[in-house]
Order: structure tokens, then C-alpha cells, then sequence
């Protein structure tokens, strides 16, 4: 009988032992993936608007062939579609979304089932009969009250909120480089029209520096003269130092370092256009912004998992069952029993998580009424500084088709001798002053309608539809393709 019962527990332990090699060989194992500062340093240096990976990613986007490549000329759509691919910003929220979707696998896990075994050596059997007495129990556990589905339903809201949070940092990528382009397209041309207007200074410095020489102006002009060019060239060099930061801030907003750009054109054609007022209606831009922004929908999402969270815990108020089959071998007698277990809610009925649950739901709905506060407030104040920035445009292209008309009259009269060159070059001036003024209202009424276009994130020019954002790292896609 001792030699039976120990080649029976013999076998059913190489059976166990087999199960559990199974079991072990199917687990996840771990890999290491360093990072290396320097390596990613480098890697970002290397990086480049030459890269053939980048021109696949945008002729997927663009949905047509891209040749040559790489193109000498950018607008304001490739480089976004740029950014998209390369700024770092987008792989945070993409990895974030991966983590949130990680979390809906975590939360539709069955719990394990514990197997237990439990020999007993008994010291005064008798002589001839086995010591030992084998004992096998495994607790079931059986989650009560759809705490499982509350759980998935939480996990999958969250996720919903973390996708949607991609399209909000892309529009915020896409909103930096659109304000590093327009600083750009604002230094550019005010270094264009400064560069004329000192050319024109010169000249007159010239003329004026003649005459002061023959006597016919006083030294208090000659001074003047030269503070307005001292001037002129001081705003000229502030200009082309605004030029210089934009063309870093372009670098930075693709996430590309600086030296990506040396070779490459830009083209800020998207500026010369403004959309009119009559195109733009507040009602319709406040309904799109309250109702389609990714913000406002990732928090609606994020209030949905408040939800699923409350009912979770009021489900964890109801107790979990434990199924305990079990076996025992015992001197040749087998033996089964079925236990069941469960928690009983005297002392705690979950009161506290509940009403902290709950209170977190009531902040998350409160958060959300602040944003579309928030948003509301935005559009009123970003579309009347459009308004009134369209107004100043107005005036000041009257003022210059004004001066204009003056210095056409004053071309006319220089041409027949009745004034001199002096006359004619300070008519100029003052054109190339209101030129400025022009430029500045403009550049304004751009900064107002970003502001506008931030308020409802999403594109308000005649430009074409905001391009689509991609959810999985392009880089990293295109790395396992190969």
C-alpha cells in the first residue's frame, strides 16, 4: 500500500510538472531595447527632408507621386506632413495612446484560478500503510456584478481619450510651425522693403550731404537725415535677426535640427491669403469648435471612463465567489469536496472609493464646462481681433493706394522738370513707410486668424482640409515593414 499510493503521487506530480512547463514555455519573455543619449543624438542630427521613408510617408498623405525628390520647394502642407513624420511631440502622444490601449488588454484579464497541494506526512501510521496523505485544492475565482465589463469600459474610454489627444498635439505642432512660418514670412518682407527704403536713403543722404557742403541746409537736417537712417538700418538688422530665429523655430517645429533647412526653400505663398469676413460666421465656428475639437471630444471620452469607474466600484460593493474543488488521497480513500467562499460586506460596503469615484466624475464634468468656457472665450476675442485687423488693412491699403497715387504724381512732375530728385526720393520714402504699416496690419490680421483657426483647430483658409493625422509612429512603421 506505501509503495502504490507514492508511485500515484509520483505520476501525478510529473504531470503537474509537465503542465507547468507548458505553461511556463508560453509566458512573454523580456527584451532588452537600451537608449542611448548619444545614439539619439546623433540619430536626430542625421535627420533630414531628403529621407526616402518621408517621401513614401507623403505620397500616402498627399495621394499623388511626389518627383523629383526631394523637392526643392516646401509649403506649408509638406511641412506639416514633415512634422507630423518628425516631431517628437507626436510619438509622446502616439506612445501615450499605446499605453492607454495596453491598459483595455489589463483590464478584460480573467483572474487566475490558485491550485494548491498539500501533502501531509502522518509520524504514527501504522505499519504497512502509507504516511502520507495527498491534498489538491484549486479556488476559482468568479468576479460578480460586471466589475469585468466596467473595467474594459473604462480602459477602452481612456483609450479613446489618449487617440484623440493625437490629433490635439498635431494641430498644436501644426499651430507652432504655421507661427515660426508667418515670423518668417513677416521678417522677409520687412527686410525686402527695408533694403529698398535704405537704398533710397542713401541716396538721399548723398543729396543732402551735397548740399550741406554748398551751404544749403543746416547741420540740425544733415543730423536728422542720418538718425532716420541710423534708424532704418537698426530695423533692418532687427529684421533679418527675426528672420534668423524663424528659421530655427521652422527647424524646431518639425523637429529637425536647423541644418535640415540650408538647401530648402520655403514657400510662404499660404500667407498673401486671408479669409473675408463674410466667410466667417461665429455661430458656425463656435458649433464646430464645441462640438468637433479633439479636446472636446477626448474629454467627453475621459468623462465616459468617469463613468464606467463609478459603476465599477458601486459593482465592488457586491462580493466575489471563490469555487474551491478539491481532492485528497488518504490511505488509498479518494476524497472530494467543493468549497465556496465569499466576502461578506459588514464592515466595509465600499462607501469610500464610491463617493471618491464619484466626486472625480463631478471634477472631470466640471473641467469639461470650463473648456468650452474657455473655448467660447477664445472665439469672441480671436474672431473680433480678425475683425478689427481686417479693418486695419483696409485702412492702411487706402493709405497706400494714396501714397501711391502721390509718388506716381510726383514720378510725373520729376519727369517734367518741376521738382527735383529730392522731392521724388522722399515720396518714396514715405511709400516705403506706408508699405511697412501695410505689412505689419497684415501680418497681424495672420496672427489673429491662427488664433482664430487654434479656437476651433482646424484650418479656415482657402488652403484645403487639414491633413490626416497619423496614429502609429510612421517611423516606426515603416522600420517593421522592412
Amino acid at each position: 500500500m506505501y509503495i502504490v499510493s507514492l508511485n500515484w503521487g509520483s505520476k501525478f506530480l510529473k504531470r503537474m510538472l509537465f503542465i507547468a512547463l507548458i505553461l511556463l514555455a508560453s509566458c512573454a519573455k523580456f527584451q532588452s531595447n537600451p537608449i542611448s543619449s548619444d545614439e539619439n543624438a546623433s540619430s536626430y542630427q542625421a535627420r533630414n527632408l531628403n529621407n526616402p521613408d518621408l517621401k513614401v510617408f507623403m505620397e500616402k498623405n498627399l495621394n499623388h507621386e511626389i518627383s523629383p525628390w526631394s523637392p526643392k520647394t516646401w509649403d506649408f502642407a509638406m511641412l506639416t506632413l514633415a512634422a507630423f513624420y518628425y516631431h517628437p511631440d507626436m510619438d509622446v502622444a502616439r506612445a501615450q495612446w499605446g499605453t492607454a490601449k495596453a491598459g483595455i488588454s489589463t483590464a478584460g484579464g480573467r483572474p487566475n484560478p490558485t491550485l494548491s497541494f498539500t501533502p501531509e506526512f502522518n509520524t504514527n501510521a501504522a505499519s504497512g500503510v502509507s504516511p502520507w496523505t495527498l491534498g489538491f485544492s484549486l479556488d476559482i475565482p468568479i468576479e460578480t456584478a460586471g466589475k469585468r465589463r466596467y473595467r474594459v469600459a473604462y480602459a477602452k474610454n481612456l483609450s479613446e481619450s489618449a487617440r484623440l489627444n493625437i490629433a490635439s498635439v498635431a494641430w498644436q505642432v501644426r499651430s507652432r510651425l504655421r507661427a515660426a512660418l508667418l515670423k518668417f514670412y513677416a521678417a522677409n518682407h520687412s527686410e525686402t522693403i527695408l533694403l529698398e527704403k535704405i537704398a533710397t536713403q542713401e541716396e538721399i543722404k548723398k543729396l543732402i550731404e551735397r548740399r550741406f557742403r554748398l551751404g544749403e541746409v543746416s547741420s540740425p537736417d544733415i543730423t536728422q537725415m542720418r538718425l532716420l537712417f541710423d534708424q532704418t538700418r537698426l530695423s533692418l538688422l532687427e529684421a533679418q535677426k527675426q528672420k534668423a530665429q524663424a528659421h530655427v523655430e521652422i527647424a524646431n517645429a518639425l523637429g529637425l535640427p536647423v541644418n535640415a533647412l540650408e538647401e530648402v526653400d520655403i514657400s510662404l505663398d499660404a500667407f498673401d491669403l486671408l479669409p473675408p469676413e463674410s466667410e466667417l460666421s461665429l455661430k458656425d465656428i463656435r458649433r464646430s469648435a464645441l462640438v468637433g475639437r479633439p479636446d472636446i471630444l477626448g474629454a467627453l471620452a475621459e468623462y465616459q471612463a468617469g463613468e464606467a469607474a463609478l459603476r465599477l466600484e458601486i459593482a465592488k460593493q457586491y462580493p466575489d465567489i471563490q469555487l474551491g474543488p478539491g481532492y485528497t488521497y488518504d490511505q488509498g480513500d479518494n476524497k472530494w469536496a467543493l468549497g465556496i467562499s465569499i466576502t461578506v460586506p459588514v464592515f466595509n460596503r465600499n462607501r469610500g472609493p464610491i463617493a471618491e469615484t464619484e466626486a472625480r466624475r463631478t471634477e472631470i464634468a466640471a473641467r469639461f464646462n470650463a473648456l468650452q468656457a474657455r473655448i467660447i472665450a477664445e472665439n469672441d476675442h480671436a474672431l473680433a481681433s480678425y475683425r478689427a485687423a481686417l479693418k486695419n488693412i483696409e485702412i492702411t491699403e487706402a493709405l497706400l493706394a494714396e501714397k501711391k497715387k502721390y509718388l506716381e504724381s510726383v514720378q510725373a512732375s520729376f519727369k517734367a522738370g518741376e521738382v527735383d530728385r529730392l522731392k521724388l526720393l522722399n515720396a518714396q520714402m514715405e511709400y516705403r513707410s506706408v508699405e511697412l504699416s501695410r505689412l505689419d496690419a497684415f501680418v497681424a490680421a495672420q496672427e489673429s486668424l491662427g488664433l482664430l483657426e487654434d479656437s476651433v483647430q482646424r484650418p479656415l483658409n482657402p488652403l484645403g482640409p487639414f491633413p490626416a493625422v497619423p496614429e502609429t509612429n510612421p517611423r516606426a512603421e515603416r522600420r517593421n515593414n522592412q
